[in-house]
């Protein structure tokens, strides 16, 4: 992910236009900024080109010095599609993921809101919908991931003395010696399979307390296809966020 510079400007002079990049045509904001040595071209997270002009540029040989790196801005393309950066706010017709697939928040004239399979009442004047769609999403999974736990931890003939439901920031998930499993509130948000994975490699350390040789033997045997749901989660990293 690129990072925006934070430049000071008293009254930026903005121009909506467009660029060419391998064939496709995406949007480009022109920005003049005084305090700027150089053209600089960056891509937003929304898929979107920033050109920002020198004190002393003009707009005409800032199109060409971006032009002259739209491969640059094809690259960058690529990685955002490979690892998209998840809105900061949710707002109608913003996509999440929801059980492993995108949804879009939808909305009706009787002023429910709906994505995927659920639908919820949220206040008039509320535009960013995004914290009252993960409150929905962590009571769903405080229902759903518990039980779940439970009926994998009896197939494979395993103690659980206490589920919990998290807003944890950098684990999906942990287990500890007396027996509590420990699940993020996101796994909502992923494939059943990578949810159950998640839940049978904590179970994995009701018998390996540890990650060695013997505790991946243990979780390849609950869940012979571990190596996929690790590569889901790796490349969707951005929901812990």
């Amino acid at each position: 992910m690129l990072f925006d510079f934070i430049l000071k400007q008293t009254k930026p002079n903005l121009d909506e236009n467009v660029l060419t990049v391998r064939g496709r045509q995406i949007p480009l904001a022109i920005i003049r900024n005084n305090q700027a040595r150089r053209y600089l071209l960056k891509l937003r997270s929304d898929g979107s080109a920033r050109l920002t002009i020198p004190r002393r540029g003009s707009i005409t040989e800032g199109r060409r010095f971006a032009e002259r790196n739209t491969e640059w801005l094809a690259q960058q393309l690529e990685k955002l599609a490979a690892h998209p950066v998840e809105p900061k706010q949710w707002l109608i017709g913003t996509e999440i993921f929801f059980r492993g697939e995108l949804v879009r928040i939808e909305s009706d004239a009787a002023g429910s809101i709906h994505f995927g399979t659920e639908r919820m009442k949220v206040s008039a004047a509320q535009s960013d919908l995004r914290s009252a769609i993960q409150n929905h999403l962590r009571n769903l999974a405080s229902q759903e991931l518990p039980p779940r736990v439970m009926e994998l931890a009896a197939l494979h003939g395993m103690n659980v003395s206490r589920v919990t439901v998290r807003n944890q920031k950098s684990r999906w998930g942990s287990c500890s010696r007396r027996g509590t499993i420990s699940l993020n509130w996101r796994l909502i948000q992923t494939p059943i399979f990578v949810r159950d994975y998640i839940i049978l490699h904590e179970l994995a350390h009701r018998r390996q307390m540890n990650h060695s040789e013997k505790f991946w033997q243990e979780v390849e045997r609950l869940f012979p296809d571990y190596l996929q749901a690790e590569r889901w989660l790796k490349q969707h990293a951005n929901l812990l966020r």
